[in-house]
């Protein structure tokens, strides 16, 4: 088959690859879109992959083309997303429902030969089947929406409440969406982008800030999700949460963080509660997070609008999508392979 394979830091290339063969109970799905995650950023570009050659990819949907002998829960033809991880189901993590904390885990599109390719195989546990009114382009944004969903759910997340998202990429605009279908009273915005600000007041939020231009916002929120990474919104999600909030660290930081005694003491003195949220995985494996996605994105109440989308790629182009990706401020949205 073709893959889009990574021999070496910014070096990869659109060529010939072992194609996988179906195990008892696995699967093997022809890919029909992978989006490129910001995970997979440093791993084509500044040296951070696990070995080479490697082929990455851990959002991808595609259609299932065979079917391992033990497997009775998937047809040839289903439609379904990947979810990429794969525990051990043996540790004390993974026995208590804690997948992510796995120290024994494997992982499609790092570890193991991923989306980024005409075909993968997959554990029949691991493909979350989805109908025909969703877009193979909805399917590989499966993996995104679960981990705002996740999100949520760590923060024991109720409606009737007011919540800022810091961070309008694609995991905060799936936070304002989970946070709207589940009864927020009032959803804010905060981002540098007009752009990825306007976005997502279509997808539900109420307000917009964009503190480059203007000033942040002096109100107190109940619920504060941090989804992009940065110190400055991190430090910001200290000053704008409410009395007994609740905020969540979703972004994963690239820098050091250091915080003034002051800053830091608002954790005492407003005794909120601090949690990060790590992939988007719960008991029954892989989730209700997965579950929820393929409902509500077949409701219509979880909704796609191409603008989440930046730009597509044939798998031929990977290079070039890559190449974008060195000046990660001028893309405003998800990149994505789209393979015929």
């Amino acid at each position: 088959m073709k893959a889009a394979v990574l021999y070496a830091n910014e070096d990869i290339r659109y060529d010939d690859y072992p194609t996988p063969t179906t195990t008892p109970d696995a699967v093997i799905v022809k890919v029909r879109a992978a989006g490129i995650c910001g995970s997979d950023v440093p791993r084509v570009l500044y040296n951070g992959a696990h070995y080479y050659p490697n082929v990455l990819g851990h959002e991808f949907s595609g259609e299932v083309v065979e079917v391992g002998k033990n497997v009775n829960t998937l047809a040839i033809g289903d439609r379904v997303s990947g979810a990429p991880l794969l525990p051990c189901m043996a540790c004390k993590h993974c026995l208590k429902g804690f997948y992510a904390q796995c120290k024994n885990y494997s992982f499609i599109g790092s570890r193991e030969q991923g989306g980024f390719a005409e075909y993968v195989k997959i554990p029949a546990r691991n493909a979350v089947k989805f109908g025909d009114t969703i877009s193979w382009e909805q399917g590989a944004l499966f993996e995104p929406s679960t981990v705002a969903l996740h999100a949520l759910r760590l923060v024991n997340y109720t409606g009737s409440s007011d919540v800022a998202i810091l961070g309008g990429g694609t995991i905060g605009a799936f936070t304002v969406q989970w946070a709207k279908i589940f009864g927020a009273k009032s959803i804010t915005i905060i981002d540098i982008s007009d752009e990825r600000l306007e976005l997502c007041k279509k997808l539900g939020a109420d307000i917009a800030i964009n503190t480059r231009t203007g000033a942040p916002p002096k109100d107190k929120y109940d619920y504060v999700f941090e989804t992009a990474g940065v110190t400055d919104t991190m430090r910001l999600a200290f000053e704008i949460s409410a009395t007994k909030a609740n905020i969540c660290f979703v972004g994963t930081p690239t820098q050091d963080l250091n915080f003034t005694p002051k800053l830091f003491e608002n954790m005492n003195r407003k005794e909120f509660m601090l949690t990060g949220s790590w992939m988007s995985y719960s008991a029954p494996f892989p989730g209700e997070e997965w579950e929820l996605t393929a409902h509500y994105f077949a409701t219509g109440q979880l909704r796609f609008d191409p603008n989440l989308i930046y730009r597509t790629y044939p798998l031929s182009h990977a290079a070039e999508a890559f190449a974008l990706l060195k000046e990660p401020a001028s893309v405003k949205g998800k990149i994505m392979f789209i393979n015929e």
